[in-house]
């Protein structure tokens, strides 16, 4: 299964902050897990991304899509719903925003609300509850060397 995410929609609907520094990390490595377990791919995407740090990361089978600042994540996930045309049908949108759930209709892409993603990812057969991604661990050092470079927190030599 393929899903179309956005992701400052989900992040409240898994008990995360959006104030926290590390909101977007976080649901990254929810998803990373959920993936894992499903077989599933996801592209998330994140608006308000300041100068400098829009961009696309791939994390494993989620690929994070970080969008600049001006712009936001729905008018993004309506421009890739666009550019999927008829393959559209082959992916799951997951938010709350009635416009991009009218555009996944449109694009007859299945739909799924922010709330029921949250839901599906709490009674995981493996998991009671997201992961918490103190505990998953599943970055690679790649991964990790990419994601200190976007936050431009390197550790001092």
């Amino acid at each position: 299964m393929r899903y179309l995410i956005d992701g400052h929609n989900l992040i409240p609907k898994l008990g995360l902050t959006l104030h926290a520094p590390d909101d977007e990390t976080e649901l990254i490595a929810c998803l990373q897990e959920f993936c894992r377990q499903q077989r599933a791919r996801v592209e998330v995407y994140f608006d308000g991304a300041p100068a400098g740090q829009a961009g696309t990361r791939p994390a494993g089978l989620v690929t994070a899509h970080f969008v600049r600042q001006g712009l936001s994540a729905d008018a993004a996930i309506e421009t890739r719903l666009a550019r999927l045309g008829a393959r559209a049908r082959e992916w799951t949108v997951v938010s709350s925003d009635r416009r991009v759930r009218q555009a996944a209709h449109a694009a007859h892409a299945s739909v799924l609300t922010s709330e029921e993603f949250a839901r599906r990812l709490a009674t995981r057969p493996e998991s009671s509850s997201p992961p918490s991604p103190k505990t998953t661990g599943s970055l690679t050092s790649q991964e990790v060397e990419e994601w200190l470079k976007t936050f431009e927190q390197r550790p001092r030599p």
